[in-house]
């Protein structure tokens, strides 16, 4: 199969279809029409084999996984989604392979809204990346840099399970039957928080997503905020699968750095605490309070009313 049937075969007029979309695949490049008053939030991530995914991962699963990590970045910005194009390089054309994986990306295209609008394919190890576009009102993106003394520190879903999931891969840890099933899925499908995100333009003062761990992830609203903030271990919400599996402990320190949970992570003044009870009501997602934030420019942790000093980091990719 050649470079072109392949993506006639695939990707081609497949997924979602939408009016903004004026030129889409075929062409050298893509048009699109934003909406009269929005600007244009865009994002990217790449996933390589062998470093983002085992090369035995389930091709629907990678397909899902691709366009739902981009997701979670617009849902972080209050963004709505709207466009992507896909890079995709593959060491050899394996049709059920595609087929799989067109079926995953398109799922996850289908339910958030997203036109494929153009991309590329190419041979080479197994790399997927892909860019996503979203329209958010000017003036009204969620950013990492408004957190203020005294904003409290908010989480949505529940945090360290994805990571869970991933040793669990990696056969670093013997999990019971009955929670296998719900850790694996919070990791190759994770939820991106795109109505979440929207609730919570005009009530948030800072947002990010949980993509590399509390830690690491709550320290760039710190840094691009110039503040600090003091944390309750205590109050980090924990699913029971996870708690279950490994005890309290090991739950706390997978929540705290494991990554890839593609949560929401918010800060919010309290002048709009109930605001914002109401806005996420509507967008269907549990969220909690962990936290405050401080002078300074560092995170303080708590457990059980005293200082507590983590021994470990977040993920970095260098």
């Amino acid at each position: 199969m050649k470079e072109f049937q392949l993506i006639e075969q695939f990707f081609k007029n497949k997924g979602q279809k939408r009016r903004d979309v004026l030129l889409g695949i075929g062409d050298d490049c893509a048009l699109v029409q934003p909406a009269e008053g929005k600007v244009i939030a865009i994002s990217c991530d790449t996933l390589v084999e062998g470093v983002h995914f085992f090369a035995d991962m389930p091709a629907h699963a990678l397909g899902y996984k691709s366009l739902a990590v981009n997701l979670s970045d617009l849902a972080a910005m209050g963004a709505e989604p709207a466009w992507m194009t896909l890079a995709l390089s593959l060491p050899d054309v394996d049709q059920q392979w595609l087929a799989d994986f067109s079926s995953g990306l398109f799922e996850a295209a289908e339910y958030y809204g997203v036109a494929l609008v153009g991309g590329d394919t190419t041979r080479g190890p197994r790399c997927i990346n892909v860019t996503i576009h979203g329209q958010v009102p000017k003036g009204k993106a969620l950013k990492r840099s408004g957190a203020k003394i005294g904003d409290w520190v908010f989480v949505t879903g529940s945090l360290g399970d994805s990571a869970l999931g991933l040793d669990m891969l990696r056969n670093k840890q013997v999990i019971k039957p009955e929670f296998k099933e719900y850790l694996l899925n919070r990791h190759y499908y994770p939820t991106p928080r795109v109505l979440a995100g929207q609730a919570l333009k005009g009530l948030a003062s800072s947002a990010i997503d949980l993509s590399d761990g509390l830690v690491s992830d709550l320290s760039h609203i710190l840094k691009a905020s110039n503040v600090g903030a003091v944390i309750d271990a205590n109050a980090i919400p924990l699913s029971s699968s996870l708690t279950e599996s490994v005890g309290v402990d090991q739950a706390l320190a997978y929540a705290l750095t494991g990554g890839e949970d593609y949560e929401l992570l918010f800060t919010v003044p309290e002048s709009q605490r109930g605001a914002i009870d109401t806005a996420l009501l509507h967008a269907g997602v549990k969220f909690v309070k962990i936290g405050q934030i401080c002078s300074g420019n560092k995170i303080k942790f708590t457990l059980d009313g005293q200082p507590f000093t983590p021994e470990f980091k977040g993920f970095e990719h260098f």
